[in-house]
């Protein structure tokens, strides 16, 4: 009955993956969906990877690329990381996340990224040269996940990801899900699979008072003043697959692991990608991965800041009965200064 369960909710999943991907892709449909802030990946480690380890992701990290991950917690994982968006840009991204085990092969999970972008000048159609002061824009997501092991082979988790877009006058907030399957097998587990679902969810929309006008009307019995609201137009979540497998090469306290992902996107263009990851002792762990999508190579075909280029590193000491680990990660940008990430991580 187990395995029977396994197998209608791995079909369900590659079926709406697949209703998601018959429109995936398209690049005529660009700039038309929002909250493009779900496709960031605000972590270190697997920053460093390029996102192409969606078989093989393990913690709290698996909640951005393939839920299921997260279910091989063994006991308390918190993560820190910080990431410089563009250089110079002055635009910051914050996350923070917790798993927790509970009972024999449950893992619950709670993660929070926030993403910044300093203080903006306002103007209006009055005062297009400020002097008005400053606002600040905040994107803030929450995500709530719960994965399991079912076998010793197959994992499984889902995400419930709360969205939330704001500005001092006008804020959109919506609600999105995530769901997972790792599969593992060989005789020291070196062979890993994965398909992941994510950012599935209704359409969202702005509302406030920066959306609110003032009208005069004028009749026989004087001036009235009213006030009306506009009403936006509402946008899509930018949902995509991920489908990446994962082989790992052991050579004693040595570990190479060549790791590949296909993204099918419904509102940009697919990508897909090759990553190495070396590792002494799991102690040391340096990282490198290329994600390629039509045009990358071409100047003036190309749709995207990134070269495709993402290397990274990790440092991780036994600590008590956990470890602590400090992780890098560098993507590429074609100009802007590139992206680096920091991170912290304690396993307990």
């Amino acid at each position: 009955m187990m395995k029977k369960k396994i197998q209608i909710a791995i079909l369900a999943l590659l079926t709406i993956g697949g209703t998601v991907s018959t429109q995936a892709g398209n690049p005529q449909r660009a700039g038309q969906s929002g909250a493009m802030e779900l496709l960031i990946n605000p972590w270190s480690r697997s920053s460093g990877f390029g996102g192409l380890n969606s078989a093989s992701v393990r913690g709290i990290e698996a909640s951005f690329l393939n839920v299921a991950g997260t279910a091989f917690t063994e006991g308390t994982e918190v993560v820190f990381s910080h990431t410089n968006w563009f250089g110079d840009a002055d635009i910051s991204i914050n996350a923070a996340g917790l798993t927790q085990r509970v009972g024999d092969n449950g893992v619950l999970g709670v993660s929070l990224m926030s993403m910044n972008f300093g203080e903006i000048e306002i103007t209006t159609t009055e005062n297009p040269d400020g002097g008005l002061g400053t606002y600040s824009p905040q994107y803030i997501n929450m995500g709530i996940s719960y994965a399991q092991k079912f076998t010793e082979n197959i994992h499984g988790g889902v995400n419930i990801k709360l969205i939330n877009e704001s500005l001092p006058d006008a804020n959109a907030l919506g609600i999105a899900f995530d769901a997972g399957v790792q599969y593992v097998t060989g005789d020291n587990d070196e062979i890993k699979f994965g398909i992941a679902l994510r950012n599935v969810g209704p359409p969202m929309r702005f509302s406030g008072d920066g959306l609110a006008f003032k009208v005069n009307i004028f009749n026989m019995n004087g001036n009235y003043t009213y006030t009306a609201e506009q009403r936006s137009n509402s946008f899509e979540l930018p949902s995509q697959l991920n489908i990446g497998g994962s082989y790992d090469f052991l050579f004693g306290n040595q570990r190479l692991t060549v790791a590949g992902n296909f993204t099918s996107n419904s509102f940009t263009k697919d990508q897909f990608g090759l990553g190495l990851e070396w590792s002494f002792k799991e102690y040391l762990m340096i990282r490198g991965g290329y994600v390629y999508e039509d045009g990358i190579l071409d100047a003036v075909e190309r749709t995207t800041i990134f070269s495709g280029l993402n290397m990274g590193a990790t440092f991780e000491v036994p600590l008590g009965a956990g470890t602590f680990g400090i992780d890098y990660a560098y993507r590429h940008t074609t100009f802007m200064g590139g992206i680096n990430s920091i991170g912290a991580r304690l396993a307990l």
